[in-house]
């Protein structure tokens, strides 16, 4: 055993190596745990784990379910099914047991221990016995989860370390959020996302739904694909068996443009020519809120929590029109602080009153003097730093320490930073760290006393996959399990061993590959004012008189030669030359990153859907990388036209102009070949995004302040939007009405070429 240990630690040194940091106890033996326990103490030998064990569990409390958790578990990871023993007492026995008190909590940062207790278990792993014992369910439940994670196949043979651990969390509440403002999973990925979470000791499933509910109170926001009353509360149920709250998330009084961007509604709004902001001194809006509220609870019984999510409500108090005069209580009350915690009051009294525990963001315009005007049952899901933390402490509020695994990154999270060297414009994020550390150092050094959880957020503004989110999701959270372990790269390492199992291969460098693709994708396109979406009408700062042009990326258009002669006016090879080589070496990238791909997604034990979804990532890059070298390509043989043409060879001329409509198609074909593939992969786990659908129809308007890129189309087009604004078919129309002006004058063939540039449905065809 001894040389196989050996080889073990090597090859995790291989897989995840720890930039010099000093490793745990369990990894050095080359066992992985996420998160990590608060009390190990290794024996000396490893045991050999067969299917020769059996279970003892006096039934009784929970029944038999954590019998059925542990062999579900041994199933789908390792086909392993252990009977139960028929007398308790046989050797090979593995024991689990409720047994309150076994662990007493110890330097923890949640000052509400009971409640960290019950969530406490104790491991132990003797040779011929294993005993879990929870000091209540949940505790239990845990402790199957850290012992299903120790298990190691190596040599063909199944390990556990002998051991015994003490475990209990440092904060109860570890939330993650869950984005399904732009999309909907089907139910089956719905529940396999939270037992994903459960695995990891996460207890919370903060889910955004927005128009992906069916809402009796505000059936026009309904959308085509929504979950029903019974679907939520199955996705609820199968979240208490598995200890995880889903929490229903409503947003209010800001980011509401999916219930205002409807006719139905806009008497509501704070600003008439605005769908950003409820009106909400307005009583039709509370009442519209709490019908809203009864829908998700009657939906979500069992549930304890509610997010009524006050996030950037930037123009509360200041609306002084005919249907909201928002500015005459900010006079009375004397800060528009005020105006919204009166919001809050109606609006989470209403949840509190039906006994849920509101989490809210007790952000700006709320200042310290105004914290007093909120009510003290709150929970403030964002800790602001030293002037907010003692008021919020002495009104009686607990706190959250709130980070995030994705805010604004295009395609995949930030989780390994892209020098800036390989980068065309000059950034901050070349300074940044890479997310799991910025998660970590959030929680560690959070500016707050007695947080009771974290809140570790995945929006989904920018449309990516939720796929992405899970190195975030599992290694935020471990942090409030385990303040102490916040070694990012071991907690990267774990994840990557637990979360893809045997056979994954350098995964590391995969994520590493996928976060610089993705950045590089971002990065190798200019940014500029829009002239294809509407006026953005406000920000942070206020609203904007006028509103002012949204931003969009674009890259330079290739140049038409002129009629005749075939003169290039501008040299766009020159004026893109850095582009070209930073996208050569990207490709270069995207080529190791494939193979990493494609090796894993056949040898991985578990999650190959998420490889998948990986891969349809890496293709859009690639299309992306091969259309700059394409359009390169392109401006070349327009400059080989020209040349031709200048020496009287009408012939060759007209031959490259042809090569560059012809690769000019190509582009647009590959573009459409990308996503269709990158389409089918995600509606494996989604419904479709489409306009009608079971008698309901989509509202295709998008948010007046914020930029949601999925809702800049209806499909999954949103994914190349950039693309479809290049004026490349316009390009190719000029070209071939000059191409064949010049090939009339010479006697040469005419050619009849159109390019459907915006034409995504299909490869198209040249009339």
């Amino acid at each position: 055993m001894r040389h196989l240990l050996t080889i073990a630690v090597w090859l995790l040194a291989v897989q995840f190596p720890l930039s010099g940091k000093t490793i745990s106890t369990l990894l050095s033996r080359g066992y992985t745990l996420l998160p990590y326990p608060q009390k190990v103490t290794l024996g000396a030998q490893d045991l050999e784990f067969t299917q020769a064990w059996t279970v003892a569990f006096a039934a009784g409390r929970g029944g038999d379910e954590p019998y059925a958790e542990l062999n579900d578990l041994l199933e789908k990871r390792f086909h392993l099914s252990l009977h139960k023993s028929t007398s308790g007492t046989a050797g090979n026995l593995v024991r689990l047991a409720i047994t309150p008190n076994t662990v007493a909590v110890t330097n923890v940062t949640d000052s509400d221990r009971a409640a960290l207790a019950e969530q406490a278990y104790r491991l132990s792993i003797k040779p011929n016995e294993i005993t879990i014992t929870g000091n209540t369910e949940t505790g239990l439940y845990y402790g199957i989860q850290t012992l299903v994670q120790l298990l190691k196949e190596q040599a063909g043979k199944i390990w556990l370390p002998a051991a015994t651990i003490e475990d209990w969390p440092d904060m109860k509440l570890r939330v993650i959020y869950w984005d399904d403002a732009h999309h909907l999973e089907r139910l089956a990925d719905l529940k396999a996302a939270i037992r994903q979470a459960s695995f990891y000791k996460i207890n919370g499933f903060a889910i955004k739904l927005e128009g992906h509910f069916q809402y009796s109170h505000a059936a026009p926001i309904v959308d085509p694909y929504a979950l029903s009353p019974s679907e939520l509360q199955e996705v609820t149920d199968y979240g208490l068996k598995h200890h995880v709250q889903v929490i229903p998330y409503l947003d209010g009084p800001a980011h509401d443009a999916f219930i205002l961007k409807h006719p139905e509604y806009a008497s509501l709004r704070e600003f008439p020519d605005s769908n950003y902001e409820v009106c909400a001194t307005n009583p039709e809006t509370i009442r519209l809120f709490d019908g809203m509220f009864d829908d998700l609870l009657a939906a979500n019984k069992g549930g304890k929590y509610f997010v009524l999510s006050t996030d950037e409500p930037y123009y509360v108090g200041l609306a002084d029109n005919a249907q909201c005069q928002e500015a005459k209580q900010t006079k009375q009350l004397g800060s528009p602080g005020k105006v919204l915690a009166g919001f809050v009051t109606k609006t989470a009294g209403y949840l509190h009153n039906r006994g849920r525990t509101v989490i809210f963001w007790g952000e700006y315009p709320l200042k310290p003097d105004d914290i007093g005007s909120l009510p003290s049952y709150l929970i403030n899901g964002e800790a602001y730093g030293p002037r907010f933390d003692p008021v919020f402490r002495a009104h009686g509020i607990r706190q959250m320490i709130y980070t995030s695994t994705e805010g604004e990154e295009q395609l995949f999270p930030n989780y390994y930073v892209l020098p800036s060297s390989s980068l065309l414009h000059t950034t901050e994020e070349g300074s940044r760290k890479g997310r799991v550390q910025e998660m970590l150092d959030t929680i560690s050094f959070a500016p707050i006393s007695d947080p009771l959880g974290v809140f570790v957020a995945g929006w989904a503004d920018a449309g990516l996959h939720p796929e992405t989110f899970w190195l975030g999701y599992a290694t935020g959270p471990a942090a409030g399990w385990n303040r102490h372990a916040m070694n990012p790269e071991e907690l990267q390492g774990c994840f990557y061993s637990l979360f893809y199992g045997a056979g994954s291969t350098n995964m590391g460098r995969l994520y590493q590959l996928m976060s610089e693709g993705a950045r590089f994708w971002e990065d190798s396109w200019e940014i500029g004012l829009s002239t294809a979406r509407k006026p953005i009408w406000g920000n942070s700062s206020g609203p904007f008189h006028p509103p002012r042009p949204a931003r969009d990326q674009y890259l330079p258009p290739l140049p038409v030669p002129s009629p005749g002669v075939l003169h290039v006016p501008t040299d766009w090879l020159a004026e893109n030359d850095r582009r070209l080589t930073f996208a050569s070496k990207s490709l270069a990238r995207n080529d190791e990153l494939l193979d990493l791909l494609y090796a894993n997604v056949q040898t991985v034990r578990f999650n190959r859907y998420n490889l998948a979804v990986y891969l349809s990532i890496a293709k859009l890059y690639r299309q992306n990388l091969a259309m700059i070298r394409d359009l390169g390509q392109i401006a070349q043989l327009l400059k080989q036209a020209g040349q031709a043409a200048g020496r009287a060879k009408a012939a060759d001329a007209l031959a490259s102009l042809d090569q560059a409509l012809d690769a000019a198609k190509i582009i647009r074909d590959s573009r459409n070949q990308v996503l269709r593939d990158t389409t089918a992969t995600w509606y494996e786990s989604w419904f479709p995004r489409v306009a009608q659908a079971n008698g309901r129809t989509y509202l295709n308007e998008v948010d007046d302040v914020k930029d949601h890129q999925p809702v800049r189309t209806i499909d999954m087009s949103y994914l190349v939007y950039r693309e479809l604004l290049y004026p490349l078919g316009e390009w190719a129309n000029q070209v071939i009405a000059i191409r064949n002006q010049y090939a009339a004058a010479h006697g040469l063939p005419y050619r009849d070429f159109k390019l459907d540039w915006k034409n995504t449905s299909g490869k198209g065809s040249e009339n």
